[in-house]
C-alpha cells in the first residue's frame, strides 16, 4: 500500500484530508515559491504546487505526493500569506472593499509511475466592508500569518463573507472534488 504524503504544513489542508477519510503523512516543503504574477494566476498556483510536491518527492522513492498553493487575486495583484501584522491589516482592508478570486493549484506526483497530475480551482469571494476596529479585533483572536489573504473562512473570519461563488473548499485551501479526481488516476479512491 503506497503512502500519501501531503507536502504542506497547512492545518486547514490536513483537516480537509482527514475530513474525507484520507490517511496521509505530512511533510513540509522547503521549495522556494514564486511570489510575483507574470502570467495567468492558474499557471502561477500550479507552478508553485509542482515545486512543493517535487521538493518533497525527492525525499521518497515511492508513494503519492500532494502539493497545493492558494492565493487571493484582486485585480492583477496577488495577496498571499502576510509577512507582518501591518501587511495582514492592509490585505484584509483591500479584500473587504471588492470581490476577489481565490485560486488553488494542485499537483499530485505518482512517484511509482513517474506521473504528475495538475489542476486548479478558482472561486469568487465577496466580503462585507470591514472597519479598522473589526480587523484589529479579529487579529486578536486569530493569527493571519498562515492564511492567504489573512483570513480564515472556517473560523471567526466566516462572518466577513457575504457570499461565495464556486467551491467552498477551494477557499479553505484544497478543492476536494478536483483532488479526488486526480487521486483516482493514481489508483486512490476515496469511495
Amino acid at each position: 500500500m503506497r503512502r500519501i504524503i501531503l507536502a504542506s504544513k497547512s492545518k486547514a489542508r490536513q483537516k480537509l484530508l482527514k475530513q474525507i477519510g484520507l490517511r496521509f503523512r505530512m511533510v513540509e516543503s522547503h521549495a522556494k515559491e514564486d511570489r510575483f504574477l507574470k502570467g495567468r494566476c492558474s499557471d502561477f498556483v500550479i507552478g508553485n504546487a509542482i515545486k512543493k510536491a517535487r521538493d518533497v518527492s525527492r525525499r521518497f522513492g515511492s508513494d503519492i505526493i500532494i502539493g497545493a498553493d492558494t492565493v487571493v487575486l484582486v485585480g492583477n495583484k496577488i495577496i498571499g500569506k502576510p509577512k507582518s501584522m501591518q501587511d495582514a491589516f492592509r490585505a484584509l482592508k483591500i479584500l473587504s472593499k471588492k470581490p476577489q478570486w481565490v485560486y488553488t493549484g494542485i499537483a499530485v506526483i505518482d512517484i511509482d509511475n513517474n506521473k504528475t497530475y495538475t489542476a486548479y480551482e478558482k472561486t469568487k469571494v465577496y466580503m462585507l466592508p470591514l472597519t479598522d476596529r473589526q480587523i484589529s479585533e479579529y487579529f486578536k483572536k486569530i493569527s493571519p500569518f498562515d492564511k492567504a489573504g489573512s483570513f480564515d473562512v472556517q473560523g471567526p473570519g466566516s462572518i466577513f463573507i457575504d457570499r461565495i461563488e464556486g467551491c467552498f473548499y477551494n477557499v479553505v485551501g484544497l478543492p476536494l472534488a478536483k483532488l479526488a479526481k486526480i487521486l483516482k488516476k493514481t489508483g486512490v479512491e476515496i469511495f
